[in-house]
């Protein structure tokens, strides 16, 4: 198991209380000397991979933050480095906050500074094209993480799923892929490892199990999902997930196909 982590969750404290694998996802703010601080004490905490968050140069417009004026809390991490208090007396604090904070020139270039303050692999989150797949590989990225941001940054932007396989025929297995959004079921991640998908990325289904039993639930919601996937291979006739293949699924072109 890859457990991926943000600025949220303090780097030193989930190293202390975690045994898995961790990965730690990056947001780079305008005072770049945050973002060498969080990478450089995931790397001695023992983090094995830096996941760059790159669809968030601006936030989208969360209309249900708004609506509800979400209130951000101080992140553990940037206790002692920066404040998330913002002065805003309408809308989203959120919003506020990362319109003063993020960085909105992040760009292709910036990968080969954050390679220069890291020996850790950079994975690149947000890919959705077949150009952003190849520029990716181009500028160094040691993995593709296909990423909508759980559709929460740009309305109407496609399900991962219906582009992974673009990304990774572009990517002709140079990195890894992963993809991230959508998993609900054992079957979505059938799917997507069917459509060359290395592995997936699990976000809100286990934050609902956390959130109704803690620990225990998150890891109840972990196995349910192992569970649903070993019974779809079984169903499926495939005897280990190296069996998985692209004839295993049809998507919407191949049915298009067909009738051509």
């Amino acid at each position: 198991m890859i457990l991926s982590f943000s600025a949220s969750c303090n780097v030193e404290e989930v190293a202390a209380s975690c045994d898995a694998v961790r990965f730690f996802q990056l947001y780079v703010y305008k005072r770049r000397d945050i973002a060498v601080n969080l990478v450089q004490r995931a790397e001695k905490s023992g983090y094995k991979a830096i996941v760059l968050t790159a669809d968030t140069p601006r936030l989208g417009r969360r209309e249900a933050d708004i609506k509800n004026k979400l209130i951000v809390p101080q992140l553990k991490n940037l206790e002692g480095l920066m404040s998330t208090e913002v002065v805003s007396d309408k809308g989203s604090n959120l919003e506020a906050y990362a319109n003063e904070t993020m960085d909105p020139s992040l760009c292709w270039r910036d990968i080969a500074w954050l390679k220069s303050i890291t020996n850790l692999p950079i994975l690149i989150k947000g890919i959705l094209t077949r150009e952003d797949a190849i520029k990716a590989i181009e500028v160094g990225a040691a993995g593709i993480i296909v990423s909508n941001h759980g559709a929460r940054q740009l309305d109407y932007t496609p399900a991962t799923i219906s582009v992974l396989e673009e990304v990774v025929q572009a990517v002709g297995r140079r990195v890894p892929v992963l993809l991230d959004g959508g998993v609900r079921r054992g079957t979505d991640v059938f799917k997507a490892l069917a459509l060359g998908a290395q592995a997936v990325l699990v976000g809100r289904p286990v934050i609902y199990g956390l959130a109704a039993k803690g620990e225990a639930g998150a890891r109840k919601v972990m196995q349910m999902l192992k569970d649903e996937l070993e019974l779809a291979m079984a169903l499926a006739g495939c005897p280990s997930v190296k069996d998985i293949s692209r004839s295993h699924v049809r998507t919407d072109r191949d049915r298009l196909q067909s009738f051509l």
